[in-house]
């Protein structure tokens, strides 16, 4: 029997974990065995999210953590290891969109509310999570949540597709720097996904018809179609992997 995919022993942090893709790849991490500290910026939301996962069994942490601000993320940080006892997986999940606006309407404001979550959560995330990998001495996972905004023209949403080039730019920058340590960094880019963060769209009718003719899969995507992914970044079936972009996206992006 094959073990590689097996995560019993370990543990993982998963921002954004409350919803969305980070509660389907929590739940998926739960289920190979691993222990998981959710991180969400609503307490009511995050704790129903922890009790959720903790009805189908295993080891669930919740906190109530705003990626964008330095302080918050040390301390959850370090709170999640003293109730995990250590952390061999970081998924930088937590992100936000704006409306899409044309660029000449864009204020500074909008621009920044999505930078300071998309980039600067990423940035204090994983350099909480690599100081505790590196000072452990046994290697360790990082994948972030980018986006095929990031490889693709975000026409009206320059703002977001923006982040997401830069978590990928950041993600081979860091698989480089932190190979040495035995720590690995990959990236996750979805496509059209259902999600709270996707519902409007989603729900637009002129919206699918333009979409829905482009992904080959002829579906949007789901939560469970991340629990795979997310397994197999963490464990041992992904040892020789680093600095890659996964795109999931139906075939949207090839067609």
């Amino acid at each position: 029997m094959y073990h590689g995919f097996d995560l019993d022993g370990r543990a993982a942090v998963v921002t954004g974990g409350n919803g969305g893709i980070g509660f389907g790849m929590a739940r998926a991490l739960l289920a190979a065995g691993a222990r998981v500290a959710i991180w969400g910026s609503n307490e009511a939301e995050t704790v129903a999210a922890r009790d959720a996962l903790a009805a189908a069994g295993g080891t669930v942490e919740a906190l109530v953590c705003d990626v964008g601000d330095e302080a918050a993320v040390d301390a959850a940080f370090e709170r999640s290891v003293a109730l995990l006892g250590e952390v061999h997986a970081c998924f930088a999940n937590a992100g936000v969109s704006e409306p899409p606006t044309p660029l000449v309407d864009m204020s500074y404001d909008e621009f920044r509310r999505v930078i300071r979550v998309n980039v600067d959560g990423l940035f204090l995330t994983f350099r909480a999570a690599a100081r505790h990998m590196v000072g452990r001495g046994a290697g360790g996972v990082l994948v972030a949540t980018a986006s095929t905004a990031a490889i693709e023209g975000a026409a009206r949403n320059s703002h977001y597709g923006a982040s997401k080039g830069a978590v990928t730019s950041y993600v081979r920058a860091l698989a480089v720097e932190l190979a040495r340590y035995r720590i690995r960094v990959n990236a996750i880019l979805p496509g059209w996904i259902e999600t709270e963060m996707t519902a409007r769209a989603v729900a637009d009718e002129r919206f699918r018809s333009a979409v829905m003719p482009r992904i080959p899969a002829r579906r949007w995507g789901s939560i469970d179609d991340f629990g795979g992914i997310a397994v197999y970044l963490m464990s041992d079936a992904s040892s020789y992997m680093t600095g890659e972009s996964v795109v999931i996206d139906g075939g949207y992006t090839k067609f």
